[in-house]
């Protein structure tokens, strides 16, 4: 691993239809919407989209299929300054895709069909040998098989590099992802998941969250939305940091533009306290932007 910052996203890319209306529809209910408009997704596309606009050199290792889809947001990480040369182009799978709706106080529901995004493989790791050894820190999430991201994580490691992971959506990880893993990120839902207790969606519930899961993690996040976020160590060092207040325009994207950031600012070797209020505070920007009006 070099001095140089890196960061590098194993994970998924999705061609988003971000759809508008004045409601999310109930099952059977036909709604009326006021707009729609495509844009670059995937958790791990917008990790790395957002770790490389906070100005740190960043890669991307995932799978398109040799389509319209794959061609929009391959070009959209061109124009992100963010390293697609281990992006592969599938040629059978079709590219992996979601569709967002958005209601009028911007939340959101959303489905996404993963397609090629399930082939990352072994294969996909060792091509990207040269990049994992150089990697400062490896982000990960949910979208693409627990195999992968363990041998990814395998090879950061090996290297002496630090691994994040986003578990998102929420599952359960397998043993050795769990032991690969130096930081976990996680909202309410997720940490529930992971820490078989409820979790309370506040500033003081997030710390409660963080300090019972780092008996599986050495260092834990927790978001807790409009409240902050918590944080723990296995050294009993414990920060929270309650949210900047803004008017809510949407909260998509804001879990991966606090991802993203937090994993530019610790790369650039940041302590943690610094790079978790940095993280909240271009999330809550995010959240504050409309969908219209924010950095194509």
């Amino acid at each position: 691993m070099t001095s140089q910052p890196l960061v590098t996203v194993f994970g998924s890319l999705h061609y988003d239809i971000a759809v508008f209306g004045p409601d999310r529809p109930r099952k059977g209910e036909t709604v009326t919407g006021t707009s729609w408009h495509p844009k670059s997704g995937g958790k791990g596309g917008n990790q790395a989209v957002s770790a490389a606009r906070a100005g740190v050199s960043t890669s991307m290792i995932g799978a398109v299929a040799d389509d319209e889809f794959g061609r929009f947001l391959i070009s959209n990480l061109d124009r992100k300054n963010v390293d697609h040369t281990f992006v592969r182009r599938h040629a059978s799978n079709a590219t992996g895709m979601s569709v967002a709706i958005f209601d009028a106080e911007g939340d959101y529901g959303a489905v996404i069909v993963s397609g090629s995004n399930l082939t990352l493989d072994e294969h996909d790791v060792l091509a990207a040998g040269d990049l994992l050894d150089r990697t400062t820190i490896l982000v990960l999430q949910n979208e693409i098989p627990d195999v992968a991201n363990v041998l990814a994580a395998r090879a950061v490691r090996k290297a002496g590099g630090r691994v994040l992971i986003n578990a998102a959506p929420a599952r359960v990880l397998s043993s050795d992802l769990q032991q690969l893993v130096d930081i976990v990120v996680v909202n309410a839902i997720e940490a529930e998941m992971l820490a078989g207790v409820p979790v309370v969606e506040t500033l003081d519930g997030a710390l409660e969250a963080a300090r019972k899961l780092v008996h599986l993690f050495p260092e834990v996040v927790v978001t807790a939305g409009g409240s902050g976020v918590a944080y723990a160590n296995r050294k009993r060092d414990e920060i929270s940091i309650e949210a900047v207040k803004v008017k809510v325009e949407s909260t998509h994207g804001a879990g991966d533009e606090f991802i993203g950031v937090l994993a530019a600012e610790l790369a650039s070797g940041k302590t943690m306290e610094a790079a978790l209020r940095k993280a909240n505070l271009q999330a809550a920007t995010l959240v504050g932007t409309p969908e219209g009006k924010r950095r194509a």
